[in-house]
Formats: structure tokens, sequence, C-alpha cells
């Protein structure tokens, strides 16, 4: 199956980059550890309870999402200077540390992509997918490492000085139609061919909502008078 493919028949229009939450109607955006803070304010520390809660609420939303028996793709998007191009697959932490099944690394597929960044005269992008399995992905380290990607200090991390970008990893559920980005250890995005695939995490999870977008988010999901 090929990545474009299967974006050009299930979300027709959209761009695999962040920002997903914008470009699609049936949508969740999560802030993590909603309440807590970064930093530790009498230590001036980092707050190890923070993160434990980002990585904690990030992998419940990734387990309500993805079943064993569900097909996906790993989607990784890097973007480099158009003079580091040569910087080539071996640098792709996602794929050599955190794939667990190495046969299938070979199905890994690469493209270069133009529309990904303003910036495109200045940074090259290019755009990795893999089709598997979640039990083919260490997927508690890789996201615990995308949580990690803006502090230096904490590993695991998908962040690496060769590139001005972070890598952008992006977890689509083929089978369900669904698909999960967390962009940091902020918040995450949820986007789905169809509400009702996301309506049950909606209703779980709806302290953990951004509060900028709750209230176009409820308006998606108006509980019925049956429903109540």
């Amino acid at each position: 199956m090929e990545l474009q493919d299967y974006l050009n028949t299930n979300f027709p229009g959209l761009v695999l980059k962040p920002s997903l939450y914008s470009q699609w109607n049936n949508r969740l955006h999560f802030e993590l550890a909603k309440g807590l803070y970064q930093m530790n304010n009498r230590t001036d520390e980092l707050n190890q309870n923070y993160f434990n809660a980002v990585y904690n609420q990030a992998l419940t939303l990734f387990n309500m999402i993805f079943s064993d028996e569900d097909t996906m793709f790993l989607v990784t998007n890097i973007h480099q200077t158009k003079q580091d191009t040569k910087k080539s697959i071996r640098k792709m932490k996602v794929y050599r540390h955190y794939i667990k099944n190495k046969t299938i690394r070979f199905q890994l597929r690469q493209k270069t992509v133009s529309y990904l960044l303003d910036e495109e005269d200045y940074y090259f992008s290019s755009q990795f997918s893999l089709e598997c399995k979640k039990q083919d992905i260490s997927y508690p380290l890789l996201i615990k490492a995308i949580c990690n990607q803006d502090f230096s200090s904490l590993k695991p991390t998908i962040s690496t000085p060769d590139y001005s970008y972070n890598p952008e990893v992006f977890f689509i559920n083929v089978t369900k139609n669904v698909i999960f980005y967390i962009y940091d250890d902020r918040g995450c995005e949820i986007i789905a061919t169809n509400k009702e695939i996301i309506r049950l995490i909606y209703k779980e999870y709806s302290d953990w909502i951004d509060e900028d977008s709750r209230k176009e988010i409820d308006e998606q999901f108006v509980i019925t008078e049956e429903e109540t």
C-alpha cells in the first residue's frame, strides 16, 4: 500500500504536517499534563511529575487508537538544509532505534516533498513511511522520545543536531482511518474520517482537551437527549 494513495482516498486534500487539526473537521486536540509545569519552581529543575504525566497520557491515547490487529503507517518528516541533503537514512533514529521487527525495515519508503515548509528554497524535506503493526514498534519508548524532543537532557529523544527542525512523527491507523500526531510534550492532535470512531476518546478524556479548542470540539460531539 502506498501512503499517498491511502491519504488521497481517505483524507483527500490533507497535507501530513503539523496542525492537522486546522485541516480536518473530525478532530481532537489534547493538552498533555494539564495543570502541571515543565519546571519545578522550587529547584528550577525539570519537573519529572509533569513528564511522567505527559508520557502516560500520550501512551493512553495511542493505546485507545491502535490495537494489535490494526495495520498502520509510521510516517516521519525530516527537514534538512539543501547543503545537508547527503545526510541519509543512517541518521533516521525513528526507524533505527524504535522498530523491533528488523525485517520490515527493508519496506521503509522515502520520498522528497516540497510543500511541507514555507522555506522551500532553503530546506529539503523527506518523508519516510513504513507499513507495520503496533507490535513491530517500541512505541512506549518512541512516544517518550517524541515528548522529550525539546529537552536535550532527557532521553530517549528523536532530536538530532544534524537538522534545524525536529522530525515530525505521525501514527496512522489504516484499519480505523485515524491519524495521531504528538507535536511535543505540550499536546497532540487526532483526526479521523468519521467522528464516531473517536467519540469514545472524546468522552473518556474530555478533561484533557485543549481549552482553546474546547468549544468547537464540544460542538462536534453534541450529546443528544437520548444519550444523556
